[in-house]
């Protein structure tokens, strides 16, 4: 993300290195790529600002009262979401990378915005569930997709700062989300008009997305040679075939690298998912917090989360440049991991209340620490398929993230009866937590930037006999 134009580097470096880097020219680069970063920034607000937002609608008496679902009917509503947003990571991301970045995910956001618009329209549990089922596949492509662009448009020695801004933007349309929300349907006059008009900013970012971004430095009109030069570009751009599909499949599996690094985002979103899921319920039932300091708590621990986005950026490009590729991009998540499994396991011995909310804020801040590292990670290996493997690694993020809201609560029934009991149940999903953070940690250690995936496609004519 910088103007200076890149040093040379060493040989081992260039041999790992994705990126070819062409001679450099006279001419003062130009800055397009700041342009594709901030409207990836804006893509990503928009793509948690549309996600959060029923959350917050149906819990308005307005809603309630206007569409007469049980508490178990807008469970599955909600969760329908998170079933289709895991299942079709890897077939959106694949997708992208197949038909390109900059139409699909401009298509993306378009799809998903017109579902917002929709859903206030809807007046059923059926209506409601297959817009969010259709809602999740739509935004499943975004952040693989948006990967992929990252790649191409950031050098390997700034992608973790750039892909720290585009989860930034995320951060801050989730926080901005409920109170946003609450305004709208109290002045706009409903739920339903604010998801229309939702549903229209979105619309717009789609359109701005289109007219903005290209697939690559070289197809964009306003980016000169000197700053395709700054840039560099990947030794292999190609689209994948549609052949390569279960090559790189294949790949996935086949690689250590790959699994451990899906291995630290599952257990990374199995100890962050208690603070947006069971942390309030936790306030409310062991502390007696009451809903609107409870409320206040949450939204300073998930706030730490934003500052954690760009200090982790900074710290993923000073790591690489520091200890160089391998040991660079390993080290923020690794010790991120730990100190937000020690700060989890600190809860067992803290009474107050906000010595529990500031361990949790540790383990927020922590977590999204480490984030541009691991996103930065995937764009090092993926290669022309970088949509398709950031969807693999973060499908199972997600998987993670479901089984955090099974467990808590199983792990909180443990604890039913006695106050001591209790104890018990709140300290199991403490240890549960800071364990899941230092197994990530540990997993962490063993992936290696350095070493691309490979996918190899048999030629036609050389199968078996």
């Amino acid at each position: 993300m910088s103007d200076e134009r890149r040093q040379p580097e060493s040989e081992p470096s260039r041999q790992a290195s994705p990126y070819v880097s062409p001679p450099h020219s006279a001419e003062h680069p130009t800055k397009v790529r700041y342009f594709i970063i901030g409207v990836s920034v804006l893509m990503a607000f928009s793509l948690y600002l549309n996600r959060v937002c029923l959350g917050e609608i149906v819990k308005t008496d307005q809603f309630l009262n206007d569409v007469k679902l049980s508490k178990d009917e807008i469970g599955r509503i909600l969760g329908a979401f998170f079933f289709t947003y895991a299942l079709f990571q890897v077939p959106a991301g694949w997708v992208s990378d197949r038909f390109g970045a900059r139409r699909m995910l401009a298509g993306y956001i378009l799809v998903w915005s017109l579902l917002t618009g929709l859903t206030g329209l809807m007046s059923s549990s059926l209506g409601l569930l297959l817009a969010r089922l259709i809602f999740g596949v739509a935004q499943a492509g975004a952040y693989p997709t948006s990967a992929a662009i990252v790649r191409r448009w950031v050098g390997a020695n700034h992608r973790g700062r750039a892909s720290s801004l585009v989860s930034f933007g995320g951060r801050s349309g989730g926080m901005v989300a409920p109170t946003l929300t609450a305004l709208c349907v109290i002045y706009l006059g409903g739920w339903r008009q604010t998801l229309w008009l939702y549903g229209i900013f979105g619309v717009a970012i789609a359109a701005l997305y289109w007219w903005v971004v290209r697939e690559r430095p070289s197809e964009h009109p306003r980016c000169n040679q000197a700053e395709r030069d700054l840039i560099g570009r990947p030794v292999d751009d190609r689209p994948p075939e549609l052949s390569e599909i279960l090559p790189m499949l294949k790949a996935c599996c086949l690689s250590t690298s790959l699994w451990l690094n899906s291995v630290a985002q599952f257990c990374v979103n199995v100890g962050w998912a208690f603070l947006i899921t069971w942390l309030p319920t936790y306030l409310k039932e062991s502390k007696g917090v009451s809903d609107r300091d409870g409320a206040i708590m949450v939204s300073i621990v998930l706030a730490q989360g934003m500052l954690g986005q760009l200090l982790g950026g900074v710290a993923t490009d000073w790591s690489v440049r520091t200890f160089g590729l391998r040991r660079g991009r390993i080290l923020p998540i690794s010790c991120a991991c730990m100190i937000a499994g020690i700060a989890y396991i600190s809860c067992l011995g803290i009474d107050s209340v906000w010595g529990v909310v500031g361990c949790c804020a540790v383990v927020s801040l922590m977590t999204d620490v480490g984030n541009p590292s691991i996103w930065a990670f995937m764009q090092d290996v993926g290669g022309r398929n970088t949509a398709a493997i950031h969807g693999w690694a973060n499908m199972w993020g997600n998987f993670g993230a479901a089984l955090s809201s099974i467990m808590v609560p199983w792990l909180m029934k443990l604890g039913e009866g006695t106050a001591e009991q209790e104890g018990m149940g709140n300290g199991l999903v403490f240890i549960a937590c800071g364990g899941a953070f230092f197994l990530a940690g540990f997993a962490a250690l063993g992936m290696d930037a350095t070493r691309p995936l490979t996918v190899v496609q048999r030629p036609i004519g050389t199968e078996k006999k």
